[in-house]
């Protein structure tokens, strides 16, 4: 098992008593920060969750002019609506933890705007000390008491978590009408409130990759596409391919470490079929994407070369919907950057397996919930410590 940051090799320093769930008050109390109207996030260059790009901050904070002219295509929305902290929960400001809700969803053109789950669920957590950023993905089969939600007339229920955004987002919700019911889903099963959300579109995903150049990733099996395949050599959706007539070629991501352009990248973190557990190793691939990313932009030069700078982050604005919940971008910049890529630590949810209820759906097992309440209570790093099976193997 791979150590990823000095914090995994001794105690914590807090209390050496480990994280028990805990049922108390939450800050519900506290008095909601109110939202900034202006566009915070227009001038955020992002990858899937903001602080994972913020990772040669000094760098980073010369280039506020070439950020606040490049990032006006990234698009701001309230996703959070009653799952954002409180003051009482330290939501006024970045000096406590940061909690984040990502969110994936591969919407295609031919399908309706309501009519789309978020596959990927992903929370960020960073802790008060502002050196590490941990990732920790909750499986979209986990069974889920969904409130309901006055905005599109939802009358709440029980059902798969993916389900949550498609019912916020139907009837007028959107996009950001399926995140804050998401968002307000996960908090009620886990506690945690947030300080910021975001929404990524997978099929705008490649771009970001592209302007990359590549990012390195290691399969741990070989991984047959359900998606693609090749004709004549080159890449094509299946859909696509069929339409020509000609022979097709399996799309197969080998076993090992290698770089991959955009296009293979984001099919590779797309699948599940063939592998040995299903969602939970796609999970793991999804967050393997996401740190070889913020790897790969600070090993290049893109967050301190200006001209790469702006090509990245306009392929940033055509994929994300961004939210911070009313804290300035100048701030955040400043607050992340002790963040690299070398401190995202990769964390499972039911050891990285099914914890089946027997009805088809998912359950969060004891330690995950446990997991979940040492996020709220900022203890991720002791929780850690004494429970090292929940960090990820994947490189």
């Amino acid at each position: 098992m791979p150590v990823h940051s000095p914090s995994l090799l001794e105690p914590p320093r807090a209390s050496a008593t480990p994280p028990t769930r805990d049922h108390g008050d939450s800050g519900k109390s506290g008095k909601k920060r109110t939202r900034r109207k202006d566009p915070l996030w227009a001038r955020l260059t992002v990858i899937f969750g903001a602080a994972l790009m913020m990772t040669s901050g000094v760098a980073i904070v010369g280039s506020k002019a070439v950020i606040s002219q490049a990032t006006g295509s990234i698009s701001q929305r309230n996703l959070l609506g009653d799952a954002g902290k409180t003051s009482a929960e330290g939501g006024a400001d970045l000096k406590g933890p940061i909690d984040m809700l990502l969110l994936g969803v591969d919407a295609r053109e031919r399908w309706a705007a309501d009519d789309v789950r978020a596959d990927s669920i992903i929370v960020l957590h960073i802790p008060a000390t502002h050196d590490q950023a941990y990732l920790i993905s909750i499986p979209r089969d986990t069974e889920a008491r969904i409130p309901p939600f006055q905005k599109t007339g939802y009358r709440g229920g029980v059902g798969k978590i993916n389900s949550a955004f498609q019912a916020g987002a139907q009837n007028g919700g959107g996009w950001e009408g399926g995140a804050q019911l998401m968002a307000q889903t996960i908090k009620e099963m886990t506690g945690v409130s947030f300080d910021g959300a975001a929404i990524i579109n997978f099929g705008g995903f490649k771009n970001v990759i592209d302007s990359l150049g590549s990012v390195r990733i290691c399969p741990k099996q070989d991984v047959k596409s359900i998606h693609m395949s090749y004709v004549d050599g080159e890449p094509m959706w299946n859909a696509d391919a069929r339409k020509t007539g000609k022979p097709r070629t399996p799309v197969v991501h080998k076993k090992g470490c290698q770089e991959m352009e955009g296009w293979a990248a984001l099919d590779f973190s797309r699948q599940r079929y063939g592998l040995k557990n299903s969602d939970y190793d796609r999970q793991q691939n999804q967050q393997q994407l996401i740190k070889a990313m913020a790897k790969k932009a600070t090993q290049n030069g893109s967050l301190t070369n200006p001209v790469k700078l702006n090509e990245l982050v306009k392929a940033a604005g055509k994929a994300f919907i961004l939210d911070t919940g009313g804290v300035s971008i100048e701030d955040f910049v400043f607050t992340m950057r002790g963040v690299t890529g070398n401190e995202l630590i990769m964390l499972k949810t039911n050891g990285g397996t099914y914890n089946a209820k027997g009805n088809g759906n998912e359950a969060l097992s004891e330690q995950t919930l446990d997991m979940f309440q040492a996020v709220r209570k900022d203890k991720l790093a002791e929780f850690v410590f004494y429970n090292p099976e929940v960090i990820s193997s994947r490189k």
